[in-house]
């Protein structure tokens, strides 16, 4: 992440959720909003996505509904609650 500024840190958690903590310079795109919403907030089908969301469960489904939807380089971030490296707050 930041050897490549051209990652995506997507979180599909809900927006209250994200507005408690969040990884730095992630985009928020509910989980339940992936199929109605990627192809405009994500045009870019090749870059590359990180995604995650509290646990890893949400994730999970998350990039391969992104896959489905034709996105190349998906990565399962995996949960918040594992990520030992800081977050920020809105």
């Amino acid at each position: 992440m930041n050897e490549n500024s051209n990652v995506v840190i997507l979180d599909v958690r809900t927006e209250r959720e994200f507005r408690e903590n969040r990884i730095a310079n992630s985009i928020l795109l509910p989980f339940d909003e992936i199929e109605e919403n990627a192809e405009i907030l994500l045009p870019d089908k090749d870059a590359q996505i990180l995604v995650y969301c509290r646990r890893g469960i949400r994730s999970r489904v998350a990039a391969n509904m992104l896959i489905s939807l034709g996105y190349t380089n998906v990565l399962d971030f995996g949960g918040l609650d594992a990520w030992s490296f800081g977050t920020v707050r809105n």
